[in-house]
């Protein structure tokens, strides 16, 4: 959350002339319920089972297309979404430190289940598989939006 990865990814895909997707807007879609209301019904264990067929769907739906795809922080903990981004995807790791992640997330934790208290722990749990699934790794802290966009182009494309 907060490392621009929706933003990002939509300016990306505009100057690629790509579609642009976001996994949770698929989920929400394909549930009729948004993401709190998954996380209010079923849990996170009930979002992460979502997450991880719509993950394996939209991956396998695309294989042949030029694609952005915007991922949410927690779609790496789901058993085999590091295999399946390493071996199926590019997959880019925008890394920012959290400090800049709280900084971009002031006033903007409405609909976010998993905003606020904790998230230096997730982020620092998390760290290690989001290593593990990218290609690429561009430290975001810093950059505007359009910075970071033009370095995935200009670098990883």
């Amino acid at each position: 959350m907060g490392s621009g990865k929706s933003t990002v990814g939509r300016i990306v895909a505009d100057a690629l002339g790509c579609p642009f997707m976001d996994l949770d807007q698929i989920i929400e879609k394909k549930a009729g319920k948004s993401i709190p209301e998954i996380f209010e019904a079923d849990g996170e264990t009930g979002f992460r089972k979502m997450e991880k067929a719509t993950l394996e769907q939209t991956v396998k739906k695309y294989a042949e297309s030029m694609v952005i795809l915007a991922l949410g922080g927690g779609t790496v903990t789901v058993p085999g979404a590091v295999k399946l981004l390493q071996e199926k995807a590019l997959c880019i790791y925008l890394q920012a430190d959290i400090e800049t992640l709280q900084k971009r997330l002031e006033g903007h934790t409405a609909g976010r289940p998993l905003a606020g208290s904790g998230m230096a722990e997730r982020l620092a749990a998390r760290e290690e598989l989001y290593a593990a699934a990218a290609h690429v790794t561009i430290d975001t802290s810093g950059l505007t939006p359009e910075e970071v966009a033009d370095e995935i182009i200009i670098d990883c494309l």
